[in-house]
Parts: C-alpha cells; sequence; structure tokens
C-alpha cells in the first residue's frame, strides 16, 4: 500500500496522532507525515505511505501557506495561546503603522527558534528543555517569507490581527506573530493558525482523518507534487529501476531536482547535473 493523503487536521492533534490514526485505519505500519502542525493548529497534513515515507522529505521543504491571528498587545512564554503571558501593553499602532510594519518581515529573514519546539540543541529537543525550566541560547535561522498580507485587522476592540503568510518551510509562524509585536512595541503572540495549502495542495484537496480509507489514497507521485517533472519513456524507466544516471537532449538546470515518472507512476527524485542526471531517491520494486 503506498500513496498520500492529505489532511485536513482538526485541532487538538498531534501531527503523530494523525499517523497513528492512519495506520489504524489502513491496518500498516509504515506512515509519516510531511512537516509538523502544532496540536492546536489546523489545516493540511501531507501524509505518506509506504514507499512514499520515502519522499515526504521534498514535500516538507515546498513553501506553505497559513492563515494566521495574531493577539497584539501581549506576549507570552510559548509565542501563542498556550503560554504564560510575560507582558502586556497598550496598542497604539493604527492600521497603517501595522502595514509598515510588516514590509520589514516579508523576503528572506532570520528567526530565533521558540524554545518551545522541536529544534536539537546539544542534542536535546528545545520543548523538553523548556519543560525542566531551562533557556537555552539559539541560533538564528535564515527562512523566507514569499507573501505576507493583512486581510482583516480589529485594533479597537479585540487588538487582533488576521494575516496570510506564504513561506518557506521551516518557518515558525508564532515567532513571526512574537517578532511582529516586538516591532510594534506592544507584544504580540499567535492566537489561532490554519495551514491553507501545502506540498501544492489546498483546503479544497483535503480530507477529515474520519474520511481516510485505502479508496482515499493518492498516488505516489502526488508526494512530490511540487517538484519539476520528468517523464520518460519504458527504455529510460529500466535505467532507473537500477538507480542508473540519464542523459536528457535538453538539460535542466544544475542542481534542479526533479520527480521522474513514466505513465503517471513515480519512479524515483534525480538531481540534474546538466544533460545528465543522477538518482537521488528510487522507489524500486
Amino acid at each position: 500500500m503506498n500513496g498520500a493523503l492529505v489532511i485536513d487536521k482538526a485541532s487538538g492533534m498531534t501531527s503523530h496522532d494523525v499517523v497513528d490514526e492512519v495506520r489504524k485505519r489502513l491496518r500498516t505500519k509504515r506512515v509519516g507525515h510531511g512537516g509538523t502542525l502544532d496540536p492546536d493548529a489546523t489545516g493540511i497534513l501531507l501524509i505518506g505511505v509506504g514507499k512514499a515515507t520515502r519522499f515526504l522529505s521534498y514535500a516538507q521543504a515546498s513553501p506553505k501557506r497559513y492563515e494566521a491571528v495574531v493577539q497584539l498587545g501581549s506576549a507570552t512564554s510559548t509565542q501563542d495561546a498556550s503560554g504564560d503571558v510575560l507582558y502586556q501593553r497598550p496598542v497604539t499602532c493604527d492600521v497603517e503603522h501595522l502595514t509598515k510594519a510588516l514590509e520589514r518581515f516579508r523576503g528572506p529573514i532570520q528567526q530565533i527558534p521558540p524554545m518551545v519546539s522541536a529544534v536539537r540543541v546539544g542534542g536535546k529537543r528545545l520543548h523538553e528543555l523548556a519543560r525542566a525550566g531551562q533557556e537555552v541560547e539559539r541560533q538564528p535561522r535564515d527562512v523566507t517569507i514569499y507573501e505576507l498580507r493583512l486581510i482583516d485587522v480589529d485594533l479597537e476592540t479585540s487588538s487582533r490581527a488576521t494575516l496570510d503568510v506564504r513561506c518557506s518551510g521551516g518557518t515558525y509562524v508564532r515567532t513571526l506573530a512574537h517578532d511582529l509585536g516586538e516591532a510594534l512595541g506592544c507584544g504580540g503572540h499567535l492566537v489561532s493558525l490554519r495551514r491553507t495549502e501545502a506540498a501544492g495542495f489546498t483546503l479544497d484537496e483535503a480530507i477529515a482523518i474520519d474520511d481516510v480509507s485505502e479508496e482515499t489514497l493518492r498516488p505516489l507521485v502526488d508526494v512530490v507534487h511540487e517538484l519539476p517533472r520528468l517523464d520518460i519513456d519504458a527504455e529510460m524507466a529500466a535505467l532507473v529501476a537500477n538507480g542508473r544516471p540519464l542523459f536528457v537532449e535538453e538539460p535542466l538546470s544544475k542542481g534542479t531536482v526533479a520527480a521522474v515518472v513514466n505513465e503517471g507512476v513515480l519512479l524515483g527524485v534525480y538531481r540534474s547535473e546538466g544533460n545528465r542526471l543522477v538518482a537521488e531517491r528510487v522507489v524500486g520494486r
């Protein structure tokens, strides 16, 4: 049993909870997910089943889109609503000031991972250290915010702003909320988060966990939905089965990673060296 599921994760479930539920429903152990969602967050979680698990890293690296609600006027220990309030300050900015502040977060930026995260420091995950009451120095990480739009705001009563965020894999949206609050001088934290796009899929294509069955499995090729696609003939497909290099007449840009497909079936993922492509991962028999 090999393929992909695009799940609309409900609030209150961890990403691993979703994996466990899929294992039960499909009666198979080889299941993984392509990009963690916090328990309180909702939205798209790509699940790989069988051989698809070997290709999930390509989905994790692809851009993602979120709808994020930011509470201005207070900062928390976890940068979201689950943490303790660190401080509260009056919200004195107007919409123009808020819109201007968003500009500094567009494009390549650096983020310091929050203490409540799965990043490892000294062999331990930060959330484990946080639970033990420890705070350690974290190195900034390079991420990219491709799009950042203000789609709703109420500064008079709730002091909340709703953002549409399209960002690179590994971006912490709650850190974005925290840093935005810092930039405005009033503090801020993430109230709710919904992933609306991931791995090339939108919420319109997602299903609830209760609807998972073998019939809802998508083809294996959907796991690498976002990669450039190279369709090859049966003769070249025989080479891929053995992980052999491929030679093409029209070279891809050097370093390009492409999904190699024959008659709609994923055979592997290859990296271009010009006219020569070398195997990174092969599906195999």
